[in-house]
């Protein structure tokens, strides 16, 4: 007869044996639902780690690392590495402007981002294909695992393996209590631990962390959520930008937006109705110290009105405190002056009084622009013509001599308006979008002064600027002030949010909660007398898994105290060396050592 390998798991080891090691092994399996990868065991490749060829074999292979955890965490960081070029470079959804000027001042790069589509990172190729594919890797992962997880849910923990004395926490004593009081001892003291417990055949059976798997399949669940709450806030989004006067007001209509982009699934129809108007605009600044000029109040007080015939309310305006209608912020993003002006020709008659927005350049509100005089206007001749004024506004004037004319506050203490003059073609019948911030000159003349150089004046509120040869003149009337507002509706948002909550809490759950399975077996010794054994299994190493079992070995030794030692007591090979001493689980033999 041949001889029975015995190297496998320890000396002295039989086939039996080693057979029974493997199926207590299966205790310590299943306390993760992660999938697990599985090898072809037929072909001629078999064991090798390749799959057989074909194409079902290979759909197989790379459906399986489609959906593995190292892939989806490989998917995620790649998707966040491609958000960092659409928030530094920027972005055409976002402004048409900024990447016009990028593509003006950076000649040789501009053609390498267009080609890379770094203009349009969100809506490229490659960043559509990394998220899509997170998305098919995220749900490939997590559909069998909340299959595996339910089952679990319904199954019991599994009987006790035949040496507790290897599992990494355990202890033992013996008792005078019956075995079948100490298995109910036991029953008892684990289920208010709130331990899922049954007896199985000589020992009871415990698990309890499984919250910690919940909380992992909610927050890859929670990523989906997030995932498709961005992808619904891009398709079925609408964001425009309007700037208001004090006095003016706004209806959300399309023709009523200054600029307006949506996403590609969103219908201009539902535009939510509704409308308000600008009563005032309240700004203040900390007027002296290293903060000077520090905003302390920027609000934005408003009359709207939901729906079509609607109550008119009241409402306020704050930076990051939007006004919510209907479903739709309106956020307050900028703010400025606008100066009021009126324009009169050669005879006295007032051609244009109107408030002009100024564009401010700096944080202390120095603001340029332009005044255009379209319609209305004829010269001294009687010959229609167009006047244009370019503008530079500051609401704070140091005073002449003091420096360039620059603002020293944002406050309007002390607000002058430079004017410079022009008459001839605005060029605004050419059908070309203007920029209303600027004057196009090329066809048009300056007006001239005594000492035949361009004729410009600083104003004071009250004064006026006389055009020659009985031209006419321009007033500086005074000042009104302007909000911007960002009007959007993105129905991702609370979804958004929701996911964001659920990640963490699942994310929390996954780190803290700690999955063990705690067994304990009585069984009557030799000479009458009970030996108990409790082991605990958690799925990965932990200090407070000895500690646990130590207090759960405590609560039950009050049921099933420690009997007294007998020196005549046959040797019990279940039994601790310590005798009837309870052994605490840090003093339990490491996994492998013979007792």
């Amino acid at each position: 007869m041949g001889k029975t390998n015995t190297t496998d798991t320890g000396a002295g080891a039989t086939a039996a044996e080693r057979e029974q090691e493997r199926v207590d092994s299966a205790a310590g399996e299943r306390l993760s639902t992660a999938p697990r990868e599985e090898r072809p065991e037929t072909g001629p490749q078999a064991g090798t780690g390749v799959p057989a060829m074909g194409v079902v074999g290979w759909i197989r292979w790379f459906w399986r690392q489609l959906t593995s955890m190292r892939v989806a965490l490989i998917l995620l960081f790649l998707l966040s590495l491609g958000a960092i070029p659409g928030s530094l470079i920027p972005q055409t959804s976002v402004d048409d402007l900024k990447v016009q000027n990028f593509k003006d001042q950076h000649t040789t790069l501009s053609p390498i981002y267009e080609k890379f589509q770094l203009f349009d990172v969100y809506s490229s190729v490659w960043f559509s294909a990394i998220y899509i594919l997170l998305f098919v890797s995220l749900i490939g992962c997590i559909v069998p695992r909340t299959g595996q997880f339910v089952g679990q849910l319904r199954s019991r923990p599994p009987g006790a393996p035949k040496r507790l004395t290897r599992l990494p926490a355990y202890t033992t004593w013996r008792t005078e209590a019956g075995p079948e009081e100490v298995r109910d001892a036991a029953l008892g003291v684990l289920g208010k631990r709130r331990f899922r417990t049954h007896t199985v055949g000589d020992a009871v059976a415990a698990e309890k962390g499984y919250l910690r798997e919940a909380g992992n399949l909610v927050f890859h669940v929670a990523l989906i959520v997030m995932l498709v709450a961005f992808a619904a806030g891009q398709l079925f989004k609408s964001e425009g930008g309007k700037l208001v006067v004090e006095g003016d007001g706004f209806a959300n209509t399309l023709t009523q937006y200054d600029d307006f982009k949506s996403g590609s699934l969103y219908d201009t129809d539902s535009l939510a109705p509704f409308s308000f108007v600008l009563d005032d605009f309240v700004g203040t600044y900390e007027e002296s110290g290293p903060q000077r000029g520090t905003p302390r109040t920027f609000e934005a007080r408003v009359k709207y009105t939901e729906g079509v015939e609607g109550p008119e309310r009241k409402g306020v305006i704050r930076v990051n405190e939007p006004l919510v209608v209907d479903g739709t912020k309106v956020y307050l993003i900028a703010h400025g002056y606008a100066p009021v002006v009126t324009v009169r020709d050669g005879k006295g008659k007032v051609v244009s009084r109107n408030s002009v927005p100024l564009l401010p350049i700096d944080n202390n509100i120095t603001s340029t622009g332009a005044i255009k005089v379209m319609d209305g206007y004829r010269d001294k001749n009687g010959v229609k013509t167009q006047l244009g004024f370019k503008a530079f506004f500051v609401p704070t004037f140091a005073g002449q001599g003091k420096g360039q004319m620059f603002s020293q506050f944002p406050g309007a203490e002390f607000p002058v308006l430079a004017l410079s003059a022009y008459s001839g073609s605005l060029g605004v019948d050419s059908g070309l979008p203007q920029n209303v911030y600027q004057l196009d000159t090329s066809k048009m003349t300056e007006f001239k002064n005594e000492d035949d150089e361009l004729l410009k004046k600083m104003l004071r509120p009250g004064e006026k600027l006389d055009l020659p040869d009985g031209g006419g003149s321009i007033t500086f009337d005074g000042i009104e002030e302007w909000a911007s507002f960002q009007i959007s509706q993105q129905p991702g948002n609370g979804l958004a949010l929701g996911g964001a909550v659920a990640a963490i809490a699942g994310l929390a759950a996954s780190l803290f909660i700690q999955r063990r399975r705690v067994w304990v077996r009585a069984v009557r010794g030799a000479d009458g007398v009970t030996v108990v054994e409790m082991a605990g299994l958690g799925r990965s190493e932990s200090a407070k898994l000895p500690e646990e079992l130590g207090d759960l070995a405590a609560a039950l030794i009050t049921t099933a105290p420690v009997a007294p030692e007998k020196p005549d007591a046959p040797d019990n090979p279940d039994a601790n060396e310590a005798g009837s001493r309870p052994v605490h689980p840090a003093e339990a033999p490491a996994e492998g050592a013979e007792k």
